[in-house]
């Protein structure tokens, strides 16, 4: 590509409420070849701290455990140093898991943005609407009918979370999707799993339902190269596809008709990333559990994080987005950063962090209803 030779800088309006309510600085970066790029200064600053934190925090997160290291020394057995024990304690127990946790983050951080976007609704995502729950039901019908293996009961997830999206979605289509609709499917669906759930594990004796348990609280203990060699490719096809509808999903926020005019074809946009976004939850459950509240508040976070001071407070007004980009680096920090925390709080008996990123979630969301309430939206 030819080298930039025009760039400008401006101060743009936010959500058409002038200087007075804030503004975004964008940068138009132009080449000799024609293509023009606008550049959110405020959102790019944030994507490189994150990008600075993600890796910083996993070599933490290696560092720690039974046998500590220091991040020199995680560093050093990353790149080939270091003695053969820390090059064992490195590559087969931990980078493992340290990858499937920044995957996992991804995934979730990345469709919980999209199930926002598309039911226009802070409160729209994956767990809220009842999609891990479905998961759960795939993979204890594996353990508790078919005693399955750990490939068995990530097949069951991944089959339960998509049936579970594909019926939400029937059930909610009425001339098109449409945010409250499919927010109140999900979550009469996601009351109606739980009591499946809750049947499956009164079928199950005592060994598949301690094993259940495990699965179901979500954890990246014992996660290896098994987890992530799928997922690693199940999120290199899915995820540049839904960035791929970045723009068209900015669209939808403003709107049917005015993404109708705007030359987006709406209700195909939405059937195809509602399904890449089901099936990337579902490939994340499968691989570590149902860790709730990571595709709720990563979105959110990332949003709040770029907007000016001003716009904080709506006013209101949706929040502009989705920023596709930054969701899925927030998801990764949050979940490595909580399972490095559930690690350091608790010791040797470490908590799963699914159980830490729930208690932080659930606090996350209350304050999100009341914040919703008193806007008048909810």
């Amino acid at each position: 590509m030819s080298a930039t030779v025009k760039s400008g800088e401006a101060v743009e309006p936010e959500a058409g409420k002038g200087r007075a309510a804030g503004a975004r600085r964008v940068r138009a970066v132009r080449t000799k070849g024609g293509l023009s790029v606008r550049l959110d200064i405020r959102a790019t600053a944030v994507g490189l701290l994150l990008l600075a934190v993600a890796p910083a925090a996993a070599v933490a997160l290696i560092g720690s455990g039974d046998y500590p290291m220091t991040p020199s020394e995680v560093v050093a057995a990353l790149t080939g140093g270091g003695d053969a024990g820390q090059q064992y304690i490195v590559h087969d127990l931990r980078l493992p898991r340290v990858l499937v946790g920044l995957l996992v983050g991804v995934a979730f951080g990345v469709s919980g943005a999209v199930f926002q976007t598309v039911s226009r609704n802070p409160l729209g995502s994956p767990d809220v609407l009842g999609f891990a729950q479905g998961s759960s039901v795939g993979a204890l019908a594996a353990i508790v009918y078919f005693q399955a293996d750990a490939f068995g009961v990530a097949a069951g997830a991944v089959a339960g979370g998509v049936g579970t999206g594909i019926a939400i979605f029937l059930l909610a289509w009425k001339r098109g999707i449409h945010g409250y609709r499919f927010v109140l499917v999900g979550i009469g669906a996601s009351a109606m799993l739980y009591a499946m759930v809750l049947f499956l594990m009164t079928k199950a004796n005592i060994v598949e339902a301690t094993r259940a348990t495990t699965w179901m609280t979500g954890s990246l203990n014992g996660r290896g190269w098994d987890q992530v060699e799928p997922l690693a490719a199940v999120c290199a096809v899915l995820v540049p596809l839904l960035l791929f509808f970045g723009r068209p999903l900015r669209m939808l926020e403003m709107g049917d008709d005015a993404a109708y005019a705007l030359g987006v074809r709406v209700d195909r946009v939405r059937i195809v990333v509602l399904l890449t976004a089901v099936v990337l939850v579902a490939a994340a459950t499968a691989a570590a559990g149902p860790i709730s509240f990571v595709a709720l508040t990563a979105p959110q976070l990332a949003r709040r994080l770029t907007l000016p001071r001003r716009l904080k407070g709506g006013g209101g007004a949706p929040m502009p987005g989705p920023n596709l980009v930054l969701s899925g680096l927030m998801g990764a920090v949050l979940l490595v950063a909580a399972d490095w925390a559930s690690q350091q709080l608790f010791g040797a008996d470490q908590l799963p962090v699914g159980v830490l990123t729930g208690v932080l979630g659930g606090g996350y969301l209350l304050w999100l209803l009341a914040t919703e309430r008193k806007a008048g939206r909810v």
